[in-house]
């Protein structure tokens, strides 16, 4: 019996890497955009501009404190990927 490549795992696990891979800095702007949003309305300043610069610098460090958990996700991922475009080529 040869070994298969099952194609819903396949595409399961690359939504799972996808979402891993976005999550960081997608949630620090979330965090920042509550925070700004509140002391907004604490203080009444009401200036669009002001939310986009902290969003920006929360988004950068979250992408720098986990990279590598993100290249670590990603090569894992690659790894998987080759090795099953090799089992698909074998068969």
């Amino acid at each position: 019996m040869q070994p298969s490549v099952d194609i819903h795992e396949i595409l399961q696990q690359s939504l799972f890497v996808a979402v891993k891979m976005g999550a960081p800095s997608l949630l620090a702007s979330l965090a920042a955009g509550i925070l700004i949003s509140l002391f907004q309305a604490v203080t009444q300043v009401n200036e669009a501009t002001l939310s986009f610069v902290p969003k920006f610098i929360a988004a950068t460090a979250a992408l720098m404190l986990t990279s590598s958990f993100l290249y670590a996700t990603l090569h894992s991922y690659a790894m998987l990927i080759f090795d099953q475009m090799v089992i698909a080529g074998g068969s």
